[in-house]
């Protein structure tokens, strides 16, 4: 057993569901690390429960929210999406993921697909992936033309200005990865049945395109990281510490207030 002082606060911890729990799911005792675990899971609850006071300000005060959660495939942007919505009331918020445009929607104006999605008052709407396909993935995998490209990246900063200035509140979440950590988590992915479905051929050749992806998502900061729409970037490598940074991040972004 490691030998460490405990303080009247981590002895009560300890004896906490989240210290007991952290405890017994180990074969051998590690006081150290169960009170690092159960200190986390704690900070997390806590933090998902201040979400429900942020939502309720929303809801009372007709308040419209977007997130986008962008980031390289198998970056952990799902996994974060659950953990934010998990506690909150299903009715007043939307994930959004889209599939493929229809040929319809490749002959409208790209956002168009992206406005019809966008929140009503008293809602959050969580995009999982966005428009900014347009500004990386596209590109990369030649799903776009260089104009379409470059008209995208033309329009964008102004489609978000008129966004912020409807008194919509934007997040821009990007997941960073390493190379590395992608590739574990793509063997990780391929060997578990229930999770394979996630890999799709875009997924399986990203890792050869990884120098490309990198050219163009960082032509995508530069461009797009303004003062009314900035980027916050997440260290994604550490699922656990990215969750709590962007439930953080939305809590410390949006101005709500606490109602009784």
């Amino acid at each position: 057993m490691n030998k460490i002082d405990l303080t009247d606060e981590d002895v009560a911890l300890l004896n906490s569901k989240e210290g007991l729990m952290s405890l017994l799911r180990r074969k051998k005792v590690n006081l150290k690390k169960s009170l690092e675990e159960a200190r986390y899971v704690s900070a997390f609850k806590e933090r998902q429960e201040e979400l429900i006071s942020l939502q309720n300000w929303v809801i009372e005060n007709d308040k419209k929210i977007v997130i986008l959660f962008e980031g390289r495939d198998a970056a952990g942007k799902g996994g974060a999406i659950r953990r934010v919505t998990e506690h909150i009331n299903p009715r007043h918020f939307r994930i959004v993921a889209l599939n493929i445009p229809t040929e319809d929607e490749r002959k409208q104006w790209f956002f168009q697909r992206y406005i019809n999605k966008l929140p009503k008052p008293g809602e959050i709407v969580l995009f999982d992936r966005s428009w900014y396909n347009r500004a990386v993935v596209e590109p990369v995998n030649g799903f776009c033309t260089q104009k379409e490209y470059e008209i995208f990246m033309g329009q964008v900063n102004e489609f978000e200005k008129m966004l912020v200035d409807s008194d919509t509140y934007l997040l821009k979440l990007y997941f960073s990865i390493t190379k590395d950590e992608q590739g574990k988590r793509f063997d990780e992915i391929r060997k578990n049945p229930s999770k394979r479905w996630k890999l799709t051929e875009v997924d399986e050749i990203s890792r050869s395109l990884w120098d490309e992806y990198t050219e163009y998502k960082n032509k995508m900061f530069q461009h797009t990281n303004t003062s009314h729409a900035p980027w916050k970037i997440i260290d994604a490598n550490n699922k656990p510490k990215a969750r709590l940074e962007v439930i953080n991040h939305i809590l410390e972004t949006i101005p709500y207030k606490k109602f009784n």
